[in-house]
């Protein structure tokens, strides 16, 4: 008696569906193609099961992007505000922040305008951030403005780390742009990477300076 033609025992394997599958793939096409990307059919594909198998699951595009926001925004980093003083704690979540979108570039045009009345984790970020501020000392008309400013710092810093390392070279007009050479130059030799450097001063910046309003009153 040979094995040729038995049956395998147990189902046929089948795509087993769930949040957290279904919204890693859905992150992984719009982080490597963008928003246009991200269709049920195609990810339906990715997952290897029908569409009528993902709406089984999900209702719509809308609740992908707040089901990746809420992925997303779980990444970052909140512990300092239980740990450091305001100004290191606002500095520590937010390269956190920086660092978990320079990974998800084309992620940033989409959350940054995604409302997060359906999003709790985010709710909860922003909780965090707001009662520091508030225990602070910061007004409260002034602490949605404040957020909102750090944010757009940290939205196109992070878009910043995808630059490419010759975006300031001057070629062929460097006798028409002669300070600017030289300080593309200088910053060069230094071996310092340009877009960490200039994110950490413009944080440091950013974060005493919206703080010092509150001592100016």
């Amino acid at each position: 008696m040979t094995n040729e033609g038995a049956r395998r025992a147990g189902r046929p394997r089948t795509a087993i569906l769930n949040r957290d599958r279904i919204t890693e793939h859905a992150l992984s096409l719009v982080s490597q193609d963008g928003y246009d990307a991200l269709t049920m059919q195609q990810l339906a594909r990715s997952l290897g099961v029908s569409p009528s198998a993902l709406y089984n699951h999900v209702d719509s595009k809308q609740d992908l992007l707040q089901w990746i926001q809420e992925l997303v925004m779980a990444e970052v980093d909140i512990s300092a505000f239980e740990k450091l003083e305001i100004h290191e704690a606002l500095i520590h979540w937010a390269t956190s922040y920086r660092d978990i979108f320079a990974k998800h570039i084309p992620l940033i045009p989409i959350i940054a305008v995604l409302p997060v009345a359906d999003s709790p984790g985010t709710l909860g970020m922003y909780e965090h951030v707001a009662k520091t501020l508030k225990n602070y000392g910061l007004v409260e008309a002034e602490i949605i403005p404040t957020i909102v400013t750090l944010e757009s710092f940290i939205f196109g810093s992070a878009m910043d780390t995808a630059a490419p390392h010759d975006i300031f070279d001057t070629s062929n007009h460097r006798d028409a742009t002669p300070y600017f050479t030289q300080a593309v130059a200088a910053q060069r030799e230094t071996g310092i990477n340009t877009s960490d450097d200039s994110f950490g001063r413009g944080i440091r910046a950013l974060v005493h300076g919206l703080l010092g309003s509150r001592a100016q009153r």
